[in-house]
C-alpha cells in the first residue's frame, strides 16, 4: 500500500503541469457550482419571501360562477315542446360577498393550524387628485390583522399601519401610486367606484412591498369605510386572508377549506405558480451547467491519465514483471485521480466560498420597488457537501477506465518492444 502511494506521488510530481491543469479543471468546476447554486438559491429565496410578503398562505373568495344554460326566455317558454336558443347571453349581476362571513371567520380562528385571519373587502376604484385620474384597487381591512399577516409595518416608507385606527377616513397608499399622483402625507385624495360613488380620504401612510403591480395600484383603508363607499352593510366581506403556522400546509388546507365552505380557496403556491415554475427552471439550469463543467473537468482527467499511462508503459511492465498485481496497478493510477479530485474539490470549495461572499457584498442597484441592499446569496452546508462529493466522484470515474487499461498490460509484449 505504501509503495503504491509513493509510486502514484512520483507520477504526479513528474508531470506537474498536467497535474495542475487537471486540478484547476476540478477547482473551477466546483467553484462555479458553489457560486451559481448559492446565487440561484438566494434569488429563489428572495422571490419566495417577496411572494409571501404580498400573498397570504390561503386566500378565500367568492369566485364568479355564471350559469349560461339557464335564461329568462327558457323559464318563460318552459314547456318541453319548445326549443329555446339564446345567442351570446350577457352575464347576470352577481354579488361577490361571502355569505355568513362572521361564522366562517369564527371557525377559522379556532383552527389550530391557523395563526391569523384577516377579512377584507376589495373593489376597483379611480384615484382622483386634481386633474389626474388613475385606475387602481382599494382594500378595506382590519389593519391590525392585515399588518400581522403581511408584516406591513416593515414595508412602510412613511407613517405606520396603526395610523388608520386613529385617522378619520385615512388611507395607506402604495408608494408608486402616490408618486404618480404626486401625493404626500396629509394630502386628500378622492376615490370613485365603478358605480359612481365617491369618497375622500387623507393619506396617513405609504408602503413599498417591492412588486410594482401592487405598489402602483393598491391602497388600504378601514373596512367600514369601503363598505360605506360601496353602499354595503357591515357584514359585506368579499375575501378572507389566512396565515398558517407553516406554509407547507397551505395546499392541503386550501383544498379542505374549499370543500368545507364551498368557496374558492387558493394556496400561495397556486397563486404564484408562474414564479414557482421559474424557480424550478433556474434550479435546473444551475445543476445542468454545473454538471457540464464537472464532466468537462472529468474528461480532462481522463485524457491526462491516458497520456500518463501511454508514457509509463515500460514502467508499468517492469512493475508487473516484479510481481505487482493488476489491482496494484489500478490502485496506483486510481489514487492519482482521487488525489486530483480531492485536492481540486477542496480548492474549488474555498474559491467558490470566496466568490460567493464577494458577490454577497456587491451593492444591488438602488430602487424604491426592490428591497435589496446586496445581491442575494445563500450559504448552505449541503451545497458544499454535494460539491465535494461530486468533485471526488467525477475524477474517480474518469480515472477508472485508464487504470483498468493499465492493469491489463502484458509486460512481456511491452518489454519485447
Amino acid at each position: 500500500m505504501l509503495v503504491d502511494s509513493l509510486i502514484a506521488k512520483r507520477h504526479l510530481m513528474a508531470n506537474k503541469k498536467q497535474t495542475l491543469v487537471a486540478m484547476l479543471g476540478v477547482t473551477f468546476g466546483i467553484a462555479m457550482f458553489i457560486l451559481m447554486i448559492s446565487f440561484m438559491v438566494g434569488v429563489n429565496q428572495f422571490l419566495e419571501d417577496t411572494m409571501l410578503s404580498s400573498t397570504p398562505d390561503i386566500h378565500i373568495y367568492n369566485d364568479i360562477k355564471t350559469d349560461y344554460s339557464v335564461s329568462i326566455a327558457g323559464e318563460y317558454f318552459g314547456d318541453k315542446s319548445s326549443l329555446v336558443v339564446v345567442h351570446h347571453p350577457k352575464p347576470k349581476q352577481v354579488k361577490l360577498n361571502i355569505k355568513d362571513a362572521a361564522g366562517i371567520i369564527g371557525n377559522l380562528i379556532k383552527d389550530p393550524d391557523i395563526t391569523y385571519v384577516s377579512p377584507f373587502l376589495s373593489t376597483q376604484v379611480f384615484y382622483n387628485y386634481g386633474p389626474v385620474q388613475i385606475n387602481g384597487s382599494i382594500e378595506g381591512v382590519n389593519i391590525a390583522d392585515e399588518a400581522r399577516i403581511f408584516d406591513l409595518a416593515g414595508k412602510m416608507t412613511s407613517g405606520v399601519p396603526e395610523n388608520l385606527l386613529s385617522a378619520d377616513k385615512g388611507i395607506i397608499m402604495g408608494k408608486g401610486l402616490a408618486d404618480k399622483l404626486n401625493l404626500s402625507m396629509g394630502d386628500m385624495v378622492t376615490l370613485t367606484t365603478p358605480t359612481g360613488n365617491t369618497m375622500s380620504f387623507r393619506v396617513v401612510g405609504l408602503f413599498a412591498i417591492g412588486i410594482s403591480t401592487i405598489d402602483n395600484t393598491r391602497s388600504y383603508v378601514n373596512l367600514a369605510n369601503v363598505q360605506q363607499l360601496m353602499g354595503e352593510d357591515r357584514n359585506y366581506i368579499t375575501d378572507i386572508n389566512i396565515k398558517l403556522r407553516s406554509n407547507k400546509l397551505a395546499r392541503a388546507k386550501a383544498k379542505e377549506l374549499a370543500k368545507k365552505y364551498n368557496y374558492k380557496s387558493d394556496d400561495w403556491e397556486t397563486a404564484n405558480s408562474s414564479v414557482m415554475a421559474s424557480n424550478i427552471v433556474r434550479d435546473t439550469l444551475t445543476y445542468v451547467v454545473s454538471f457540464t463543467l464537472l464532466v468537462v473537468a472529468g474528461f480532462g482527467i481522463y485524457n491526462i491519465m491516458n497520456m500518463t499511462i501511454n508514457n509509463k508503459m515500460k514502467d508499468i511492465a517492469i512493475l508487473k514483471a516484479q510481481g505487482f498485481a493488476g489491482k496494484d496497478i489500478v490502485q496506483i493510477f486510481l489514487s492519482q485521480s482521487l488525489f486530483i479530485g480531492i485536492f481540486g474539490a477542496i480548492m474549488g470549495e474555498i474559491l467558490g466560498f470566496m466568490l460567493s461572499y464577494a458577490l454577497s457584498r456587491v451593492p444591488f442597484p438602488a430602487s424604491d420597488f426592490v428591497a435589496l441592499k446586496y445581491f442575494p446569496v445563500v450559504f448552505r452546508p449541503e451545497h458544499y457537501f454535494f460539491g465535494l462529493m461530486f468533485g471526488v466522484i467525477t475524477p474517480l470515474v474518469a480515472g477508472l477506465m485508464p487504470s483498468l487499461k493499465a492493469s491489463k498490460i502484458d509486460p512481456v509484449a511491452i518489454l519485447r518492444g
